[in-house]
């Protein structure tokens, strides 16, 4: 078995490639290939975090696997991310392991690659303005997974915390050559903007429906259980819904959730999933004044493909730790 640590995966996996290995992993799965279970996981008895555990399986004859990490808040305290663990990739014939790779750099990378996915399909072709909210380790891949696939001109940055905005702002400037601007609150940085990529640890709603504006398109990605929500319900009222896997929305997605139970929506709301317009199933946007969400809840075949890639470049380079697992 292949040990490659988050150095490695952040060297073999590069965002354009990423965006076109789950691409492929979420089109096959709308056809129904493959097979992707709900997450599960235990709360701590000292409620201070989770273990949490995400199996899937890619089409006939590419590898089954599962993700495995902890989810502490306060693992940033310790100059730590808030995810950490490993996904475990498995030979379809033999069932033999084939690898361990580093969670956190896989879910980075992998996370933003499917909001650039879908902010291709769906946003405006002119868009050009990006309003991120967060500045964590998503708010950090986003800038590079939206710059991806629009040209964007303006760039505005807002957290809770202005230390680490303007931290971001200078590292990220520096990195890809263009300008961010740091804004003191949500309004001042969505306002006017194409994209908005909300990318926090809330729970409580940060982006309220009332300042969306006509042509913009969301991605949401900080929340992946029911109990947290980065959007209130006149956000999911407003847009058009899309999500990678239907399924997982309807369970997991608080926003989702809470609109329904409150009667904002009800069980016929209009759910597309990503790979459905893969498919060439629907057309995504259909106008050019259509708000659009993509409400992405993180599903395991977008890890396994993505630690396939690895895994195959690895072997490749001959790059990584082999060893002797099985004995």
């Amino acid at each position: 078995m292949l040990i490659i640590n988050h150095s490695q995966v952040r060297e073999l996996l590069p965002m354009s490639d990423c965006i076109a290995t789950v691409a492929e992993a979420l089109a096959a799965l709308s056809r129904g290939e493959g097979l992707q279970p709900l997450r599960d996981g235990l709360l701590l008895p000292d409620h201070q975090g989770v273990l949490a555990w995400m199996p899937g399986s890619l089409a006939s004859g590419k590898p089954f696997g599962i993700k495995v990490l902890s989810v502490f808040d306060r693992a940033a305290d310790f100059g730590l991310d808030s995810h950490q663990g490993g996904v475990m990739i498995f030979d379809p014939e033999q069932g033999r392991p084939l690898a361990l790779v580093e969670a956190g750099a896989i879910t980075a990378v992998r996370t933003a690659a499917v909001s650039a996915l879908a902010t291709d399909r769906i946003a405006r072709k002119d868009a050009s303005t990006l309003a991120i909210l967060g500045a964590g380790t998503q708010a950090r891949s986003h800038v590079e997974a939206m710059l991806a696939v629009r040209p964007l001109k303006q760039i505005r940055l807002w957290s809770r915390t202005t230390a680490n905005t303007e931290r971001l702002a200078a590292e990220q400037m520096a990195k890809h050559d263009t300008k961010i601007e740091v804004v003191a609150d949500v309004a001042s940085a969505v306002e006017g903007a194409d994209i908005i990529c909300t990318t926090t640890s809330a729970r409580e709603p940060i982006l309220a429906g009332e300042l969306l504006e006509p042509g913009m398109h969301v991605n949401a990605v900080g929340a992946s259980i029911p109990s947290m929500r980065e959007l209130d319900v006149d956000v999911v009222r407003k847009a058009t819904l899309f999500t990678d896997r239907r399924e997982s929305l309807t369970n997991e997605a608080g926003e989702y959730i809470r609109a329904l139970e409150q009667g904002v929506i009800d069980d016929d709301h209009s759910v597309t999933e990503i790979g459905e317009i893969l498919n060439d199933a629907h057309p995504g946007r259909t106008s050019t004044r259509e708000i659009t969400l993509f409400r992405s809840l993180g599903l395991a075949v977008e890890d396994i493909a993505s630690a396939q890639l690895v895994y195959e470049r690895a072997v490749q380079r001959g790059i990584g730790t082999r060893i002797d697992f099985a004995g």
